[in-house]
């Protein structure tokens, strides 16, 4: 594997990996109440007896979007590095250049 593929699995993994763990560490855990403690289970899991209006939806949600939407960057710049041929070296593109030149004459 070339040094450019390894670092974008690199890249790739971690903006999975920072999008999964901000997703349980703000989302989550401001949905269900703690991780940590006794979660109220019953009262998280009804979606319309969210309080809309509390500011920490307020303060976390905006935060995590952008969290996310670089995490995602981050993934599509991982898996475009991954998935890009290696370049043509330049010594072998000039030699086809002076071919064609040779022939076109």
């Amino acid at each position: 594997m070339a040094k450019d593929k390894i670092i974008g699995a690199i890249v790739m993994l971690l903006g999975i990996l920072i999008a999964v763990v901000y997703t349980m560490g703000s989302i989550l855990d401001l949905w269900f109440g703690t991780l940590c403690g006794n979660p109220n289970w019953d009262v998280a899991l009804r979606l319309f007896e969210i309080d809309w209006l509390d500011w920490r939806l307020f303060a976390v949600l905006p935060l995590w979007i952008m969290v996310l939407l670089i995490a995602i960057i981050a993934v599509w710049i991982g898996y475009s590095m991954l998935t890009t041929p290696a370049p043509v070296p330049l010594e072998e593109l000039e030699e086809e250049l002076a071919a064609e030149e040779e022939s076109g004459e």
